[in-house]
This record gives C-alpha cells, sequence and structure tokens, in this order.
C-alpha cells in the first residue's frame, strides 16, 4: 500500500501529537516495510527527520500552495494523494482533508482526546467551534475512527454521536528509546548540561489549568521542611503558568521548584526541544508527578513506565487505563495526597522499587511492535 500521512505534526510537533505521530510512523515502517510512507507536511522544518528509505516527506508545490499551507494540508493536498497513488491516508491529529470521502482514497483519523469539549472554558469561543467542526467533521466523514483510549472511545459517543462500530481504541505507544537503561555516565552528562540536581521530581507536560500543576507546588510546600528533593518543571504555558510561578515566588519555593525550559541552556538546545535527552532526564528523577484531572492517554505515563521511574497519577479518566496497577493513584484536587505520594516513594526503597517492577511490566502492553499491529490490522481491513 501508499500510506499517506498528516504529517504536521511528525515534523513540528514536539509535545503529545508529535511523539504520537513519530513514533507510529517509525514503528510501521519498521514491522510493515513492505508499505511506502508519505508525509504530507505543509512546510520544511529542521527539528525532526526520518531516515527510513520506505518514509516520504512531501511538500507543496506550486503556486498557490506553496503560499497557503493552511488550504494545501486542509483540501488542496488531495491533488497530491492523487498523483501519488495514496490508498489510504491517515489524519493523526483529529483532521482529514476536506472531500476526501469523494475520492477513492480511504480515511482513517485518530482523536486523542476532546478536551475542549469537556473543558471549553479553556478555550477561547473561536477555538471551540473550530475545533468541533474539525472533530465532528474528520469523525463523520473519515471511514474509521482510531480513538487512543477507551475513554476518548466513550466521549466521541457522548458528544458527536458516532457509532461505536465505527471507533477502534488503539492504544499508542512511545519512543523505544525510554526503554534503553542509560549507563550513570551517560546520565550525568546530561544533568551536568542542564545543571539538574542529583535527585528530584520530575513533571513533563504542558503549564496549563487541566494538567494540574498547581497542586504538585502545594505538595512541595506541604514537605518543604520534610524533603529536600526538588521539582523539575518541564514545559510551558500561558497565564496558567504565571499563577503557578506566583504561588512559588510567594511562598518561597524558588529553590525547590525549578521549570526547566526556561533555562538558556534548554531553550538553545536542539536535544532538548526534539526530546532526544528526555530518556536521561527521565531515568535520572525520582519519580513522575503527573496528577490531571483529565488525559486523552497520558504518554509522560508511558514514558516513565519505560523509563522504571515510578509515577503518582489520578485514577480518573484514561489514566488508568495506561499505568494499571503499576503507578500510584492520588486524588488530584488533594495536595496532601500528592505529597503522601511523593513522601512514600521517596522514602520507602520497597515502595519504590515494587512501582519499577509493576510499571516496566504494564509497558509491555503497549510496546511499538503491538501498537503499530494494531494500527495496520485498521489499514488493511478497510482495503480487504
Amino acid at each position: 500500500m501508499n500510506i499517506g500521512f498528516d504529517g504536521k505534526r511528525a515534523y513540528h510537533n514536539h509535545t503529545g501529537l508529535g511523539h504520537y505521530s513519530r513514533t507510529l510512523i517509525h514503528s510501521l515502517a519498521a514491522y510493515y516495510p513492505d508499505h511506502e510512507y508519505f508525509l504530507f507536511n505543509p512546510k520544511s522544518s529542521s527539528l525532526f527527520h526520518f531516515e527510513e528509505e520506505n518514509v516520504h516527506e512531501v511538500l507543496p508545490q506550486g503556486f498557490p500552495a506553496i503560499f497557503f499551507h493552511p488550504a494545501w494540508r486542509s483540501s488542496w493536498v488531495k491533488k497530491d494523494l492523487r498523483r501519488l497513488n495514496i490508498d489510504l491516508y491517515h489524519g493523526l491529529s483529529h483532521e482529514i482533508p476536506m472531500g476526501i470521502q469523494k475520492t477513492k482514497i480511504k480515511s482513517v483519523v485518530t482523536i486523542h482526546d476532546l478536551i475542549h469539549e469537556r473543558y471549553p472554558e479553556q478555550y477561547t469561543t473561536i477555538d471551540v467551534k473550530i475545533y468541533r467542526k474539525k472533530f465532528q467533521y474528520a469523525c463523520n466523514k473519515a471511514d474509521k475512527v482510531i480513538a487512543i483510549s477507551e475513554q476518548t472511545k466513550k466521549d466521541i459517543t457522548d458528544f458527536y454521536s458516532a457509532p461505536s462500530e465505527k471507533i477502534v481504541v488503539t492504544y499508542q505507544s512511545c519512543n523505544p528509546a525510554f526503554a534503553n537503561q542509560l549507563t550513570e555516565t551517560q546520565k550525568k552528562i546530561v544533568q551536568l548540561k542542564y545543571g539538574l540536581p542529583p535527585n528530584f521530581f520530575l513533571y513533563v507536560g504542558s503549564i496549563i489549568e487541566r494538567k494540574n500543576l498547581m497542586n504538585i507546588c502545594k505538595a512541595v510546600f506541604i514537605l518543604r521542611n520534610e524533603i529536600e528533593v526538588p521539582l523539575v518543571v518541564v514545559g510551558d504555558g500561558g497565564k496558567y503558568k504565571q499563577q503557578v510561578k506566583d504561588f512559588v515566588k510567594q511562598n518561597n519555593l524558588d529553590k525547590k521548584i525549578i521549570f526547566l525550559s526556561e533555562r538558556p541552556v534548554a531553550r538553545s538546545s536542539k536535544s532538548f526541544q526534539n526530546g532526544e535527552d528526555f530518556p536521561a532526564i527521565y531515568q535520572s528523577a525520582v519519580a513522575m508527578i503527573y496528577p490531571s484531572f483529565f488525559e486523552g492517554f497520558g504518554i509522560p505515563i508511558l514514558e516513565s513506565l519505560w523509563s522504571r521511574l515510578p509515577v503518582i497519577t489520578s485514577a480518573i479518566s484514561s489514566l488508568p487505563e495506561v499505568g494499571g496497577d503499576a503507578v500510584y493513584y492520588v486524588n488530584p484536587q488533594q495536595a496532601e495526597e500528592i505529597a503522601e505520594g511523593m513522601r512514600r516513594i521517596c522514602g520507602e526503597e520497597e515502595v519504590a522499587n515494587d512501582l519499577k517492577e509493576r510499571g516496566l511490566r504494564q509497558a509491555q502492553k503497549f510496546t511499538a511492535e503491538l501498537c503499530a499491529g494494531r494500527v495496520m490490522n485498521v489499514y488493511q481491513g478497510l482495503m480487504s
């Protein structure tokens, strides 16, 4: 098959949608080399690249496509799909080209979450309307919908009344680099590069209200005179981030909470921006703190499981689907519960070791080969 993909996130996004896209494409190319994979990228990028011989980047050509990237990606790309004899097109992040159902090209769309429906107050009114229109169109017109969790499948049926039989739950994997155990020397190089302390708790994710960094900081405050281990924050944000920073300053937690993404070395490092240094950062930490209020999947949890890093997270939405019995669950509303989890993992070696062992077993349910196989089954089912 000639399989086409919306390549925007794969080439340009360094958060969850980008990780999903790159991991899936690399995995498909490796485990199913008989197919050709075409990534339709609206504009060139030097941040990420694909070296596989059966992966091909396709950029807009000619006027007006090269000047109107969004229009090419959302509609005009159909001309290139036909030119390259694409058999099936996969929209990797909530969208498919307008009118693709009128071609003979089969289409699949991955829906990661419907956060804009659950928490519309965290978006502008116009953004909610745009997302709703794009998501609904994709769910209605695609031949098959991939949901990355049972929670997301439920939301698609609840909010958009999509037929359940059209939706396939296909869990995602993560970069296999997280499974490679690094040497102390390799970890030390990264620790020195970013000025990381010898021991630290870790938070990775956008700094937005739903991700709940504020209550993590409140847990750090509770433990301020008890545990010397600081919190390292990887991620960025806007208004909510400033609220968190105000709390940090008002409570004299500046030395307890490190906003790593703000450091010049992180901003200028390509290996930080593309995530290459993240496995070493994860494997140097004491625990991942991820008590989100809602997630479509929660990729930092899976990255932590592979890294043999204990995880503190919430027992809500999709998070138990990923964490299974291998993580420490807390009520995300209760900073005291988060603090107790941090206290136990930091102070009770048997608790930390048990979570590491369980975590590695749980991670085996989300290997790159398994996840690629499930997606390929969707493709082959449509083409049979």
